[in-house]
């Protein structure tokens, strides 16, 4: 029988490959059964506190496999877990505490220390368990440590089905707060069933998890893992340089990263060979630039590139497989399989073929809403369009605000998100199409289009590239290009040149919200 609950994954490969290697860590590594032991020993541990059915865990480290097993061993006690990127300064941590009132905090000594004046203001709280190290006396919490108490005597775990809660992830928060997106069983289980079916994974595989556990897509290179009986290398990484050299050391089957780290992967040298056994790559998180897909295939040509489009509010939304690739530029695909992906007007009804509509997703994988926020729940979960007039219960899809297309044979293109739109003269441009132009030219090697506000305009183009070779004269020869390719409203009124990397938000993807306050304030200081 499939698996129908998120930890049941590990338990029935511990039933049938015990011995085979599920996790790899910097440290340590974990077969099946080992895996299964520990959650179950961490799920024990959560009961022991007190934790009650569908009460929230955070657990707040780097990528280490008790990190793993806390994660779904407060799945397997009946609770739900809350994976809090290590990349978030003490107070972001303490927003995620308070807003869905977590009351037993994983973390290591070294951040525990980091979290001590925050933790007063957060009433929830009763238990912090510290995996490493000591456990110190905190004044009005609990404080025990996580390998002493990994071996207290089982614990029937509170009952859980398919539909309850497991997860709940908040989003990077590029436009205000994060938000609590909630994850059912179902959900997690049903996009690791559903992405490891057309990413044709097996249990030779061995996937490296470069992505924050806090986001849905770097929480999915577990799930699709463990689904398949397959092998997880868990990487903390610094540089890019460190992902190729860990894809060679380890004998790497598939990597999946967002954008801005793709075009940094593919201004490197890849150790020859590298595509005999990377079988896939595979992109979610923002559009990769043709400029940079090019350039990876060409250094892994037998490497497949799977290029996808996801919500946290869906897990997963389309895949274009790599067969279409060349016969359909800049396309995301179409629905994973268990979804179904409408393009739709204002009114609900369907977008004719290459009308832009917004993207509606239905099926198995859409989520619970958002934690304790009614209101944005309505705006973004709202009845699928075209259902029969006489259900009773309507059926609940995901309307993304992103701006799409389809062509006549289904095939899907990206072409802006609501809030990112630069809205100039009465247009409006997707950031995509100019940034595209720019990548072309192969003078950056990060750009991004964002809208500053404009007092005739509305909103003037701003651009923003980085190159870490200095050319005088960058400036001029992006604005020809922008000059020659685009219609005048979506030229460029001013373009900044850096020498580092673009913001990125804790997910690694672009920051286009600080960006623009990074350079409206340029322009402010700037002389007239």
């Amino acid at each position: 029988m499939t698996s129908m609950l998120l930890h049941e994954l590990i338990r029935q490969q511990a039933e049938t490959v015990p011995r085979r290697t599920a996790l790899r860590d910097h440290a340590r590594e974990a077969d099946y059964a080992a895996l299964a032991q520990e959650v179950a020993g961490a799920a024990n541990l959560f009961l022991d506190l007190g934790l009650s059915r569908h009460e929230r865990v955070a657990v707040y480290m780097d990528k280490r496999i008790d990190t793993v097993a806390a994660l779904f061993g407060a799945a397997a006690a009946g609770g739900v877990f809350v994976p809090v990127n290590p990349l978030l300064k003490a107070e972001q941590v303490a927003h995620i505490l308070q807003d869905c009132n977590v009351s037993i905090l994983v973390t290591t000594l070294e951040r525990l220390e980091l979290l001590r004046p925050v933790l007063p203001g957060c009433p929830d709280l009763r238990c912090v368990v510290v995996v490493s190290g000591e456990a110190p006396a905190l004044d009005g919490l609990a404080c025990v440590n996580w390998a002493e108490r990994l071996n207290v005597a089982p614990m029937a775990p509170h009952r859980a089905i398919d539909a309850d809660m497991a997860a709940i992830l908040y989003t990077s928060g590029s436009t205000g707060k994060p938000k609590g997106v909630v994850l059912s069983h179902r959900n997690l289980v049903a996009g690791a069933e559903s992405v490891s079916h057309y990413l044709g994974n097996r249990p030779e595989d061995r996937i490296l998890a470069v992505l924050p556990l806090s986001f849905d897509y770097g929480l999915n290179q577990l799930t699709t893992t463990f689904r398949v009986g397959a092998c997880a290398v868990l990487m903390n990484y610094l540089f890019p340089r460190d992902v190729i050299e860990t894809v060679a050391r380890e004998q790497i089957t598939g990597l999946a990263a967002v954008p801005p780290l793709w075009i940094q992967l593919a201004q490197l040298d890849w150790p020859a060979g590298t595509d005999a056994h990377l079988r896939y790559i595979t992109n979610s998180g923002g559009a990769m630039p043709i400029a940079t897909l090019t350039t990876l295939r060409a250094k892994l040509p037998r490497t497949q590139p799977y290029l996808m489009y996801g919500l946290t509010e869906a897990f997963r939304s389309t895949y274009l497989p790599p067969d279409e690739v060349d016969r359909r530029p800049g396309s995301i695909g179409k629905a994973i399989p268990g979804a179904e992906v409408l393009v739709v007007r204002q009114d609900g009804s369907l977008c004719q073929p290459n009308e832009p509509g917004e993207l509606v997703h239905r099926g198995v994988h859409v989520t619970l809403g958002y934690w304790n926020d009614p209101e944005k729940t309505a705006e973004r979960y709202r009845p699928a369009p075209g259902q029969p007039t006489g259900l009773p219960m309507p059926e609940m899809a995901v309307w993304s605000g992103d701006t799409v297309k389809m062509d006549e044979e289904g095939f899907l293109y990206f072409i802006g998100r609501r809030d990112e739109m630069i809205k100039t003269s009465g247009y409006r441009v997707s950031p995509s199409e100019v940034e595209e132009v720019i990548y072309a030219t192969g003078l950056v090697a990060e750009a991004a289009a964002v809208g500053l506000p404009h007092p005739v305009l509305g909103q003037s183009v701003a651009l923003a590239v980085y190159t870490p070779h200095q050319d005088g004269s960058i400036r001029e020869k992006l604005m020809a290009a922008c000059q020659r390719q685009l219609p005048s409203y979506m030229v460029p009124a001013s373009i900044a040149v850096r020498d580092e990397p673009l913001p990125r938000g804790p997910n690694g993807k672009l920051d286009r919200r600080r960006l623009a306050e990074e350079l409206a304030d340029m322009l402010e200081k700037a002389p007239s």
